[in-house]
């Protein structure tokens, strides 16, 4: 089991950036990550996802503009979100899988204004 702990989240202009991190309580080496977000009114939707191996997947709506990385010696997961947009103003969330195992943050609130 792994608790995650995300934090970076705040107001911010758009074309602004913004860093988030996500902390585990434990060894993350064996899962795969990700970052979701959802929006009021809006189901949850992946971000980007990190595989244990590194390999990573975006959505098409922030691709080119975030960036995944881990950091599996800090049990860390950032995702560093640049030409920031009012539609990317959501809750952002982190995850940890493996092997049907799922675990969750409790959120960082991602405000974007226009």
């Amino acid at each position: 089991q792994v608790q995650l702990v995300e934090s970076g989240g705040g107001l911010v202009q758009a074309g602004g950036s913004l860093r988030l991190s996500c902390a585990a309580s434990g060894s993350i080496s064996r899962f795969n990550m990700g970052w979701y977000r959802q929006a009021p009114g809006k189901q949850r939707e992946l971000v980007a996802y990190i595989t244990r191996g590194g390999s990573t997947n975006y959505a098409d709506s922030v691709k080119g503009r975030f960036t995944i990385s881990r950091d599996n010696a800090k049990n860390t997961v950032n995702l560093q979100m640049n030409s920031l947009k009012p539609e990317d103003t959501a809750g952002y969330y982190c995850s940890a899988h493996y092997l049907g195992d799922d675990y969750w943050g409790q959120g960082t609130q991602v405000t974007v204004s226009s």
